[in-house]
């Protein structure tokens, strides 16, 4: 993308680590670094697996690197300073609240569905608080189940609604229309955001 994204947010260190592998044998045209790199010192990671992806990029080495390491050998020129890294596992969170519009629609399987409300969570909260505050203040409602995966809990289930892999469905998160490039654990929503969970298929 022209912002330096490749792929999404979870992605961009293994596609980074690939291109500054190859680049050497397959270079169709001229990769912006610098550009992924401004993306990435953006962004606030906090789940181990993305972090281990991501650190080699910003030194720029790869997992190839691993095998035949070379302490002393220069790293490469769009390696990122230190001043310029993420702030991995930063979590402190600030006293002010927030409220979040959430609503929940199936008009795939059986009886359909679609619930709104409104929760109040404190500022820097992941969308997993403003599922659990959902659920707390409705439960009948705004159930959900989760499954851990490395990459964090994963919503598996909503209202009852199960995703089933023979079925092709699962539950897909938006913000006003538009998916989200990280996971529940990890998604911050701001003050005012609507964010939808839309049982889908792919």
């Amino acid at each position: 993308r022209r912002n330096g994204m490749i792929g999404n947010i979870y992605s961009m260190g293994v596609a980074m680590q690939a291109l500054g592998a190859t680049g050497k044998f397959y270079a169709p045209r001229e990769w912006d670094c610098a550009q992924a790199l401004a993306v990435v010192t953006q962004h606030d990671y906090e789940l181990p697996a993305a972090i281990a992806q991501v650190l080699p990029a910003l030194v720029g080495r790869s997992y190839l690197d691993a095998a035949a390491l070379d302490c002393a050998a220069p790293a490469l020129d769009c390696a990122a300073p230190a001043e310029l890294c993420p702030r991995l596992g930063t979590h402190d969170l600030p006293t002010d609240a927030i409220r979040v519009h959430y609503s929940i629609t199936n008009k795939l399987q059986g009886q359909h569905f679609h619930n709104s409300t409104w929760v109040t969570v404190p500022l820097g909260s992941t969308l997993l608080k403003v599922l659990e505050k959902a659920e707390e203040e409705h439960p009948r409602t705004f159930s959900f189940e989760t499954e851990q995966t490395s990459w964090g809990p994963m919503v598996v289930s909503i209202h009852g609604l199960a995703a089933n892999a023979n079925d092709r469905t699962y539950w897909q998160f938006l913000s006003s229309g538009k998916p989200l490039d990280q996971g529940v654990g990890t998604y911050k929503p701001h003050s005012g955001e609507h964010i939808q969970a839309v049982f889908n298929t792919w």
